[in-house]
């Protein structure tokens, strides 16, 4: 199996990278590792023990810190178990499961195990909702409440609007680095350029050997079993996973929507402002602990 990263100086900048986002939260939180059938695996924990129980997955190329980072309003009011994703994250083992089954859902029920939590929360943005999709399909049991942000796995974007827009600008990048070239790239991904996230991803895009598999498209079929009520929320302006197509197929693919939400004037990664991070973060709360 080819490594996620492109060598061991490429994973000592993603791990200083960690350090400063988790540096900046505000809140203590606890470094846990479980181990899984797929390798051991990094989870940051926060908020108050006695809190309802989430846990929280974050996107592709990021980790437990980033993701805290944009949802540290969470940890006001829940137990917040973030994990760091296999082959996603340089915090946990480098391994990559298969995109096309169930293995990421087995892998995060093992996460769940080592956690202790039977039943939980789930919060899943982009990668990671195609994560947490996978475990509703495999162990939906495990599932209280579902919230699912810009999530991979619901539907695609139009191919040619990927290359174009994100695919030639991101390997233009990883080819030749330079300032007007990561804008290029960046501008059609996130929505607030001016804070860390952007220099962040000129050193990810190189960092990392970039895992170009496209995850499979869930099957209504597949979530027949899920009883926990599901939220998602689309972006207007998002290319890979345009919000309007992923709205209009949630209702078919989950059995159990019960909340839906399209944010507007917003690119795949949302705006990193504490105004949208309370905002988002109250969304999330309000849905999680709905009665």
């Amino acid at each position: 199996m080819k490594s996620a990263f492109r060598g061991e100086q490429a994973k000592g900048v993603l791990l200083k990278w960690y350090d400063h986002f988790r540096s900046r939260l505000k809140v203590p939180t606890e470094s846990r590792t479980v181990r899984t059938r797929f390798g051991d695996t990094h989870v940051l924990v926060g908020g108050p023990e006695a809190g309802p129980n989430v846990v929280v997955l974050h996107g592709a190329l990021a980790s437990s810190a980033h993701v805290l980072h944009e949802l540290a309003p969470l940890m006001e009011r829940f137990r917040v178990h973030a994990v760091d994703i296999v082959g996603q994250s340089v915090k946990s083992a480098d391994a990559r499961p298969s995109v096309t089954n169930n293995e990421y859902g087995a892998w995060l029920t093992d996460v769940l195990d080592g956690l202790s939590l039977q039943r939980t929360h789930v919060v899943g943005v982009s990668w990671g909702g195609f994560v947490a999709i996978r475990l509703a399909a495999s162990a939906p049991e495990r599932i209280d409440r579902l919230a699912l942000l810009v999530p991979a796995g619901v539907v695609n974007g139009s191919p040619w609007d990927g290359l174009t827009k994100l695919g030639l600008p991101m390997m233009l990048y990883r080819l030749f680095p330079s300032e007007r070239r990561l804008e290029a790239f960046t501008r059609n991904l996130l929505t607030t350029r001016d804070d860390d996230w952007r220099p962040y991803l000129g050193d990810a895009f190189r960092a990392y050997n970039m895992d170009m598999r496209v995850p499979a498209l869930a099957k209504p079929e597949e979530l027949s079993r899920l009883k926990a009520p599901t939220m998602v929320l689309g972006a207007d302006l998002d290319v890979s996973i345009p919000g309007q197509k992923l709205l209009a197929r949630a209702p078919e693919l989950f059995p159990t929507l019960a909340d839906q939400e399209f944010i507007k004037d917003c690119l795949h990664c949302p705006p990193t402002t504490d105004a949208f991070r309370r905002w988002l973060s109250e969304r999330i709360s309000g849905f999680l602990l709905a009665s």
